[in-house]
């Protein structure tokens, strides 16, 4: 493992259609202390055969070491690694002919994070950005002068009001940047809700997935 760069030559494992006949492609990013096999088994709650799923594998089972609100140097090099690597997913997919206009980027905990920072710093149109129990990285005061357009890309954050890890004010901070971006945001905050997945965020990804085979 490269000490500079941990996450860079860990498994993407997948599931669902192969690339090549797939209409579309989910890169869903796990939480801490997972894996990319146990978030996987998120694509049956989904139902769809046609898209493509992958699941990148942080070294480790953790993407960064601390709490996502600590200073960003103090989670370097493994936020810096693990944006590298869903870049990489997204080239991959991409390569194989599903643009990122097709492609949906999911994440739960750790993973939201991962995947809401990914999508600001590297601003256009996606199929999705899901953001699951999770929210911009950085401590309080954080610069969010992210340049670029998400060109009303459907973005989602659904957190509990009472998350022990997300604080929902910063659920709330990440809906204004990612509209100031240009995103098209629904954002839902579950009263008394677990750090957990609920019901009603699977049925609007599974809406923004039907949404975006139907174009």
């Amino acid at each position: 493992m490269n000490p500079q760069n941990p996450h860079e030559t860990t498994p993407v494992v997948a599931t669902g259609a192969v690339l090549s006949d797939a209409k579309a492609a989910m890169i869903i990013t796990h939480g801490r202390g997972d894996s990319a096999e146990n978030i996987l088994m998120l694509a049956r709650e989904f139902w769809r055969d046609d898209f493509a799923y992958l699941a990148p594998q942080a070294a480790g089972s953790s993407w960064y070491p601390l709490s996502f609100l600590s200073p960003i140097p103090q989670n370097e090099p493994g936020i810096t690694s693990g944006l590298k690597k869903l870049g990489a997913v997204l080239k991959s997919i991409e390569d194989a002919g599903i643009s990122p206009e097709k492609t949906v980027l999911l994440g739960f905990s750790q993973g939201a994070c991962l995947s809401l920072e990914y999508a600001a710093r590297n601003a256009r149109r996606y199929g999705g950005v899901v953001a699951l129990s999770g929210g911009l990285i950085g401590p309080n005061g954080t610069p969010r002068d992210y340049e670029g357009s998400l060109n009303e890309t459907p973005v989602f954050l659904g957190c509990s009001d009472v998350d022990f890890h997300i604080p929902v004010e910063r659920v709330h901070e990440s809906t204004a940047v990612m509209k100031k971006l240009g995103g098209d945001v629904t954002e839902r905050i579950y009263p008394g809700m677990g750090h957990t997945i609920n019901s009603d965020e699977m049925a609007f990804v599974r809406d923004l997935m039907q949404n975006l085979v139907a174009d």
